[in-house]
């Protein structure tokens, strides 16, 4: 275990460095200059010049990008250029929003897809089972940035039931996590469906069957316990993308988590909140990955966590 945990930690510090050079590269070559998101380009070339030189924009890209790895080493994130706010504060301020809408799209799409496809498993080529694959083309098939404005026009607008947009009252989340809910419960049921019927055909299921157990024994506790690895392997990735900023439905909703952070820096030019919100975007992919591996081992026992490969 000991072995895993450093192969995976030196893993993170080696995807934090390359992630860190992207991001400083490329958003430095996009087009677009913060002062004129600041002051307009109707502002004098000297009050330009003042402020660029303020914001240490007049350095070379080098001096930045040595100034930012510096700053990142000692956990320094560096200070918003449109408030005036260290990233770290701001990081930690939206946070709670993301966590909260994950964790809530991750109940949903379970609670709908673990269901539904062990029952379009067990009951294959039934109206059930087509049912079931018609609901999962059809979650897959819609877009959050459609999904998203039809939740609101038929139960905010039109019913009246939840709240448009913000985060103000418990009933915001719900229409932001339906609308990534769905999308992972439609990918999740397939996956649940195609790995149980994998191992119903296994010489174990079939032992478990002529010893008289009951079925939904052999199903639950035998068959859909061992069907559960790529099924967690989905789960950790897609938890990654939730808990990194799901940023086309927080957009659509309003919702102040990282992905709308991401969204306003970037419209902003403001650098130092963009390499802020996607670093953590990385480590937390990172980190979940290492999680789901770790939860492997607790799963299926035969998996070495101490073996890298």
């Amino acid at each position: 275990m000991l072995r895993f945990l450093l192969y995976r930690l030196f893993s993170t510090l080696l995807v934090v460095f390359g992630v860190s050079v992207m991001v400083f590269l490329l958003i430095h070559m996009v087009p677009g200059d913060p002062v004129d998101m600041m002051l307009g380009e109707s502002a004098r070339p000297a009050d330009r010049e003042a402020l660029r030189h303020a914001l240490g924009l007049d350095l070379s890209l080098w001096v930045q990008f040595s100034q930012f790895m510096s700053g990142l080493v000692r956990g320094d994130l560096g200070v918003s250029i449109h408030s005036n706010r260290p990233v770290s504060e701001l990081l930690l301020e939206r946070a709670p929003a993301t966590i909260e809408l994950a964790l809530a799209a991750l109940l949903i799409s379970v609670v709908i897809a673990l269901p539904m496809g062990v029952l379009a498993a067990v009951r294959r080529n039934t109206l059930w089972d087509k049912g079931a694959m018609a609901f999962s083309l059809l979650g897959v098939s819609m877009p959050n940035f459609w999904l998203g404005p039809l939740l609101i026009l038929i139960f905010s607008v039109g019913l009246g039931w939840f709240p448009v947009s913000g985060r103000e009252y418990t009933g915001s989340l719900v229409l932001p996590a339906i609308t990534l809910g769905t999308a992972l419960a439609a990918v999740l049921s397939r996956m649940v469906r195609s790995s149980l019927l994998e191992v119903l055909g296994e010489d174990f299921v079939r032992t478990a069957r002529a010893k008289g157990l009951p079925e939904r024994i052999v199903i639950w506790k035998h068959a859909l316990l061992n069907a559960l690895l790529p099924v967690i392997t989905l789960l950790g990735l897609q938890l990654g993308v939730l808990l990194g900023g799901a940023v086309i439905t927080e957009t659509v909703f309003s919702w102040p988590g990282l992905g709308k952070l991401t969204i306003d820096a970037i419209l902003r030019r403001d650098y130092p909140v963009v390499q802020g919100t996607i670093l953590v975007i990385s480590v937390t992919y990172v980190v979940v990955n290492m999680l789901t591996d770790m939860v492997y081992g607790i799963v299926d026992p035969r998996i070495r966590l101490g073996n890298p490969k």
